[in-house]
């Protein structure tokens, strides 16, 4: 696979007229499941620090997301997708690293994500740039359906 250089990928801030290419490839990555409207996972970000929901493009095409989040005690890392075609590029890695920037300016001690435990290459990913399984149960509870 070719390397991706400095000058090819860019990473930005989420625009509204992002949304179609996003959701695209979200679908595309296996990250849209029935209980979550992309769409409105994309609205409910662009109300608090949407200058943290990244897109990371090649030649003016989105390849890539990373949403990050802080509500003064964690961060949080949501939706980092690369297109199946652009991986292994170390693309994910740079938006990792951009989210982490970021948070750290913010004051962020520490960053929590949570992976689907059958998704054993993705927690190799985010193990090999230093996270690690906190011996902890997460748990949720649904405010607002997605669905009627």
């Amino acid at each position: 696979m070719a390397t991706i250089n400095a000058d090819q990928f860019t990473i930005r801030s989420f625009r509204s007229e992002d949304e179609v290419s996003v959701v695209a490839l979200w679908s595309a990555c296996g990250l849209v499941v029935p209980q979550n409207d992309p769409r409105r996972d994309i609205q409910r970000k662009l109300k608090v620090n949407p200058e943290w929901f990244f897109v990371g493009e090649i030649a003016g095409e989105i390849v890539a997301t990373c949403m990050a989040g802080y509500e003064g005690h964690r961060g949080w890392i949501n939706y980092l997708a690369v297109a199946p075609s652009h991986r292994r590029r170390g693309l994910a890695t740079r938006l990792v690293r951009e989210a982490e920037r970021q948070l750290r300016r913010a004051g962020c001690p520490k960053i929590n994500l949570q992976v689907r435990t059958s998704n054993t290459d993705v927690i190799a990913f985010y193990e090999a740039l230093g996270f690690r399984v906190d011996d902890v149960v997460s748990m949720g509870k649904r405010l607002e359906p997605d669905q009627p």
